[in-house]
């Protein structure tokens, strides 16, 4: 192969992951148990980061990685004088791995349905992260019986561990938009752009169409044409075959609820709201621009 039109050695190494069909047996009955386990409302909204406006597993991952990577640190510089701190260290990244898994896990299990390539490398990032806190767990025991040394070569194993589970998570952040606003780059057209005619849209009735690329769902209900992006901001499924009732939609992929007035989150697990757009009827055609969403 030319070298210089190689990918880079760790881009082969996700590549390899997300072909390795022999982990999707398992990683589907986790998938399952987790979201029959932590259904639609308040806990998932919580766990989601609903009410953060954005994922709250990699707020998390920072006081993990940070502690870990602060105590391994100490180790290299500090020497036996700041096992104690070190301790300490470990001990607070064993604390704050629970809830970190745990956030981490709900966002994957509505991820991974139906992808195969987050559905793989979300598994060897689970398995690399518990690695790794097995280990630094081995090495807090191993400190507090005494034995220095070898609580340091444990923590430094598990240092290793933990850099391949930050960056498979980091590949699932950002190469597969795990956690992100699925809209963020697609918010829909500023100017008045035509639609549909006005009588494709039935009395509640929802109608999906794509204007100026952007997938827009059209609803009318009580006479008045309302208008938000289709493609969920959560996961990117389409809201046009989903339920509305008393002017929200939801989701049918993963539940979210969103105001159709002004695409508002009114239940997780989706973070962002969805664009909405101002609706007109000009020579028998909707016509339709994103609305400004007003300063928080």
């Amino acid at each position: 192969m030319d070298t210089a039109t190689a990918p880079p050695p760790l881009r082969r190494l996700t590549d390899r992951i997300e072909a390795l069909a022999s982990l999707d047996g398992p990683a589907r009955r986790i998938g399952r148990l987790v979201r029959g386990a932590i259904a639609p409302g308040a806990t998932k909204d919580l766990l989601s980061g609903t009410a953060l406006g954005h994922a709250v597993h990699p707020v998390l991952t920072d006081v993990v990685i940070g502690s870990w990577t602060s105590a391994s640190l100490l180790d290299l510089v500090g020497g036996r004088d700041s096992d104690p701190a070190a301790e300490r260290l470990i001990a607070i990244g064993i604390a704050a791995y629970g809830p970190t898994a745990l956030t981490g896990v709900t966002d994957w299990s509505d991820a991974e349905l139906g992808d195969s390539g987050v559905r793989r490398v979300g598994l060897v990032h689970a398995a690399s992260n518990a690695t790794a806190l097995s280990l630094y767990a081995a090495s807090y025991v191993a400190r507090r019986r005494g034995s220095h040394g070898r609580g340091v070569a444990l923590g430094f194993v598990g240092a290793g561990a933990l850099a391949v589970g930050g960056f498979l998570g980091g590949h699932l952040a950002l190469a597969q938009g795990v956690g992100a606003d699925q809209t963020a780059f697609d918010p829909g057209p500023t100017e008045w752009t035509p639609t549909v005619t006005s009588e494709q849209v039935g009395e509640n009735a929802s109608l999906a169409t794509v204007v100026d690329e952007t997938p827009v769902l059209l609803h009318r209900a009580s006479g008045t044409v309302l208008a938000v992006h289709d493609r969920c901001s959560h996961r990117g499924c389409s809201l046009a075959s989903g339920r509305v009732t008393d002017g929200v939609v939801e989701c049918p992929c993963h539940g979210s609820r969103f105001r159709l007035s002004d695409g508002e989150v009114l239940r997780g697990p989706a973070t962002a709201p969805q664009p909405s757009f101002e609706v007109r009827e000009s020579g028998g055609r909707l016509e339709v621009r994103r609305r400004v969403q007003p300063s928080r």
